[in-house]
């Protein structure tokens, strides 16, 4: 509950909006966050990596959207079934209102075509459950990340927003007084009564913004629920454990995905910190090799991933020719791009003074030979749906696996991107291992029967490397990197990706190391220590939700199933009301930090979930969880 200060016409209220307030909105093209009290903190258009029109959520100054009860008010929030469109429930002592707010889908694009055609509009309904309750909006569009203060002009129905490169068109039944760059109004909802708003977007280039009628948008509002539902329908059949958890992290991720191309994002959000205070604030809003690989590999689980052609063809566009000398960007814009050069903001003052702001991410620049595993183990993982691919794709795949064969033996910054001296990283050996395993066993999909024999000859090479290099005794676990005495959450994979079988002891120790050495208070696992500035970068972090779930996951594998329900149920806990998690939370009070919502916790959540069904599903047919698939566990042809 608030109270609410106006001043001169205009709310004046200092922004301290916690990551959990917030919940997602996408149009499989860009992504707002609404908070609880009904302010739309964050949207960028018309792509997720896009300039902001509204970034509160990183300055007080930088533009919302808020519609809420003018009297003190508490609120209940959910989305609707099947749906990412959210709805916020706003009980007064005179009545009951509910918020509805999605960003529209196109006119035709149920199923398959979800993000189809979209126009590039947040639609907001409010409508009147019982009594009767005042209301207030206040708009201050803010575009370009803050530094454009638009011109505002009332027109019939609505307001327009001319400055800087966009249109903005605010439809809006309610009169708004307009001053300062901002626009305010109040309005009374009763019980059975609706009333839409819209706020369309268009360039100079495009067919302009306009107002739209109360019919039109309640129309297509209507539309992109039943599209959404439609696309779940289709998609969404996993009826394990935690099933509503892993079907609504399915709609997360696909909601995080760029219809155009197949990209997929790594979060909605830039410089949302892993510290309140620090600097390690990075934007999130690009597709990682990697981060999609295994989001793909998940909608395996929570959605049918028709997708996986569409993302396959976009790395093989989006990507030059690989080899020795020419190793795999590891992100790239959601159309591709490869220049994406960090800059920062200085006139941002950061989620709780957590500075720099940061547009653009450095580690495009990055070698992470890790990459080709991931990539290689999705499309094993996705062969039944990537049996269509090209000759380009093709080749794409099987350059990837050479790649690996011939680079493997390099240092780079690894999984977590540390940006100091590149080393010997556990991980990044073991997706080249990975890479090779699965090109072998994808061998009649890559038509390569000639690469098997040579691909088998360099596997052996990094396994025997692995074991003898990867393994500390000192540590009694495998380590973050050769020679290393550092633990890292990541060695939790050597089960995951069928390395070694689960039960081996050196796995069952090592997943031991992680849960006792690892972890904090309560039980909620870190990456690595950050202490020393061991990565290169000042101050510290949160515990990591990905390597949470990563440790039910690897539990669930050796058979230690009640230990792995223990651990999912710690992470899942996490969540927001909605259900969207972040990717790291802090140890001391137990709020959510960085970028939001995390496309690699949900992804996490996903395939622990179906690790502990299979888990449960083995042992009650008096099998053996963690049983050897071949030589080290893996996929062999």
């Amino acid at each position: 509950m608030r109270a609410i200060d106006v001043f001169s016409g205009y709310r004046a209220l200092m922004s301290t909006t916690p990551i959990a307030d917030l919940a997602l909105v996408s149009d499989r093209h860009s992504a707002g966050l609404i908070s609880r009290d009904g302010s739309a903190e964050w949207l960028c258009f018309p792509r997720f990596d896009g300039p902001s029109v509204f970034a509160r959520l990183l300055d007080d100054e930088a533009g919302h959207w808020a519609i809420r009860p003018a009297v003190p008010y508490e609120t209940t929030r959910r989305y609707v079934p099947r749906t990412m469109v959210l709805e916020t429930t706003f009980h007064t002592g005179s009545g009951t209102v509910v918020l509805t707010d999605a960003l529209l889908t196109g006119p035709d694009d149920g199923g398959h075509r979800l993000g189809v055609g979209v126009p590039h509009l947040l639609a907001r309904r409010v409508s009147g459950l019982g009594g009767e309750v005042p209301m207030e909006i206040e708009y201050r569009p803010r575009p370009e990340y803050g530094l454009i203060h638009p011109i505002l002009s009332v027109v019939d129905g609505g307001v327009t927003a001319r400055g800087g490169a966009e249109w903005l068109v605010l439809t809006t039944p309610v009169s708004l007084g307009i001053g300062d760059c901002s626009g305010y109004g109040v309005f009374t909802v009763r019980e059975g009564e609706t009333r839409h708003f819209g706020l369309h977007r268009s360039t100079l280039e495009e067919a302009p913004a306009r107002v739209w009628d109360q019919a039109e948008l309640a129309a297509r509002l209507d539309h992109t629920i039943a599209a959404w539902q439609s696309w779940s329908s289709l998609h969404q059949a996993y009826d394990g454990p935690w099933c509503d958890l892993v079907h609504h992290s399915g709609r997360v991720l696909q909601a995080l995905s760029f219809q155009p191309s197949g990209a997929i994002v790594a979060a909605a959000t830039t410089s949302l910190p892993e510290w309140a205070g620090g600097e390690r604030n990075w934007d999130y809003r690009y597709t990682w090799v990697r981060d999609a690989s295994l989001t793909m590999g998940a909608l395996w689980v929570a959605a049918c991933p028709d997708e996986a052609s569409d993302f396959f063809a976009f790395l093989t566009t989006a990507a030059p020719s690989l080899g020795k000398d020419r190793a795999l960007q590891i992100m790239f814009s959601v159309c591709g791009e490869h220049d994406l050069s960090e800059r920062t903001l200085p006139h941002l003052r950061g989620w709780r003074g957590s500075r720099p702001v940061r547009v653009g991410n450095d580690a495009w620049n990055q070698r992470q030979i890790d990459v080709y595993g991931e990539l290689l183990d999705a499309a094993a993982r996705l062969e039944p749906q990537i049996v269509d691919i090209d000759d380009d794709v093709r080749r794409f795949l099987i350059a990837c696996a050479d790649t690996a064969a011939e680079r493997w033996t390099e240092k780079d910054q690894g999984i977590w991107e540390v940006r100091g001296e590149p080393r010997d990283f556990l991980y990044s050996k073991l997706m080249c291992w990975v890479a090779l395993d699965r090109g072998i066993a994808l061998v009649g999909l890559l038509r390569a029967q000639d690469r098997v024999e040579s691909w088998r000859r360099t596997r052996a090479e990094i396994r025997d490397t692995l074991l003898r290099e990867g393994w500390n005794d000192r540590v009694g676990a495998f380590t973050q990197s050769f020679g290393s005495d550092e633990l890292d959450a990541s060695a939790l994979m050597v089960p995951i990706i069928g390395f070694l079988p689960a039960d081996d002891p050196r796995v069952l120790a090592t997943i031991d190391a992680v849960a006792n050495r690892l972890t904090d208070d309560h039980g909620l696992v870190y990456r690595y220590r950050t202490e020393g500035g061991v990565d290169g970068l000042a101050g510290e972090e949160g515990a990591f939700l990905l390597c949470s779930f990563w440790l039910a996951q690897a539990l669930a594998m050796s058979g230690q199933v009640g230990r792995a329900r223990e651990a999912f149920e710690r992470a899942a806990a996490y969540a927001n009301d909605v259900g969207l998690l972040s990717e790291e939370i802090d140890p001391g009070s137990g709020e959510l930090l960085g970028n939001f919502p995390q496309a690699f916790s949900h992804i996490g959540l996903i395939n622990a979930a179906w690790a502990i069904d299979e888990a449960e599903r083995t042992a009650r047919a008096g099998g053996t969880a963690g049983a050897d698939r071949g030589e080290g566990g893996g996929q062999v042809a």
